[in-house]
């Protein structure tokens, strides 16, 4: 099979970290074998704003259709201008191409300073309801204000988002370490949360080989924060998963160490957790490990989706490349301890994987 995946850069330190991702894939595609990945540079955020008018310029739905993933920069929309034009484009691409489960691991690294060693959790969160005000409504925001004195926000929880959900934590703890943990507050939100815990309960009994435990979602922060060794797939609604994958990501060195994979399924979308740094844009100094690691997590669902074992391998080099690389610590940027640039770390990773 060939395959096409679009590259948008976004805003701030993206135009310097995505290339170095690209970069590093075609080297770890080489190595595999695995000929027929096309990269295909797609116009987002400011940048097209200022050239073309729109942050999500018109056709640009339909042109991604046309792919099959895609590699998405940071977005810097809080510094958008007041414009109908200028809107934050990555919510519109999950809804659009149903991209409903984001993968959000955290691991440590033995020679990255961090608040807990031996930690390898995935948060795997609902992408697309919740309380999230521009993903829980057809039309309108879930968010409104009647009058000065009072302020409303609509949370959706549904049983067909909650069933799928589950199922891709059930399949992930499957090939990780078979335990999956449900984050709610049912003793408060009794239907909202209920609904996804009885749903969720409902699945765990087509995955007896798995192991299902739950708790509060504050409770979890506590446990997460002392004892993140004892977790595996960690499954949240959407406003939980998004809280507590940056408290994961805290605890191992950084939102700079934090991936993300948005998954749908007929797309996904790699997309690393952290914003768009525009204090050091352009400086040379912004770490790519979070984007590199979010590609390779692309390649790995291309290759199980098309059960393309070329892609596959390719994912593995380069998990193995950029592990080796920030273990070592020689070319790694400022965050993980050295003082390489943003560019050489990126050929550090590149070069390892041996393409």
């Amino acid at each position: 099979m060939t395959y096409t995946i679009a590259v948008m850069e976004g805003d701030g330190i993206g135009p310097e970290i995505v290339p170095e991702a690209v970069r590093v894939a075609r080297a770890a595609l080489a190595a595999a074998e695995a000929p027929g990945v096309e990269f295909v540079p797609v116009p987002l955020g400011m940048a097209a704003f200022t050239r073309l008018g729109h942050t999500l310029p018109p056709g640009t739905l339909e042109r991604l259709a046309e792919t099959d993933g895609f590699v998405l920069g940071p977005i810097g929309h809080a510094t958008y201008p007041d414009d109908e034009r200028a809107v934050n484009p990555h919510p519109i691409i999950r809804r659009h191409f149903d991209l409903y489960a984001n993968h959000r691991p955290a691991r440590s690294f033995s020679r990255v300073p961090s608040l807990h060693q031996d930690v390898d959790v995935l948060v795997l969160r609902e992408n697309n309801e919740g309380f999230q005000p521009d993903r829980n409504m057809m039309r309108g925001s879930g968010e409104f204000q009647p009058n000065e004195h009072n302020a409303f926000s609509v949370r959706v929880i549904s049983r067909r988002q909650s069933e799928r959900i589950a199922h891709r934590a059930f399949e992930a703890a499957r090939a990780r370490r078979g335990r999956v943990t449900a984050i709610h507050k049912r003793s408060v939100f009794t239907l909202t949360d209920g609904l996804f815990m009885d749903t969720v309960e409902e699945v765990a009994r087509a995955y007896p080989d798995v192991r299902l435990d739950d708790h509060q979602v504050d409770t979890a922060a506590l446990h997460l924060t002392m004892r993140p060794q004892d977790y595996d797939v960690v499954l949240c609604t959407n406003m939980y998963g998004d809280i507590l994958s940056d408290l994961t990501a805290g605890l191992v060195g950084g939102l700079g160490l934090a991936p993300g994979l948005s998954a749908g399924d007929h797309w996904a979308m790699a997309q690393a957790t952290h914003g768009s740094a525009p204090d050091i844009a352009g400086r040379g100094v912004a770490d790519p490990y979070a984007m590199i690691a979010s590609t390779r997590m692309l390649l790995e669902w291309l290759g199980a989706r098309h059960e393309d074992a070329a892609l596959t391998r390719a994912a593995h080099i380069m998990e193995a490349a950029t592990v080796e690389t920030v273990e070592r610590g020689l070319d790694v940027t400022p965050d993980l301890g050295g003082e390489a640039s943003t560019s050489r770390m990126g050929s550090a990773v590149a070069a390892r994987c041996g393409g």
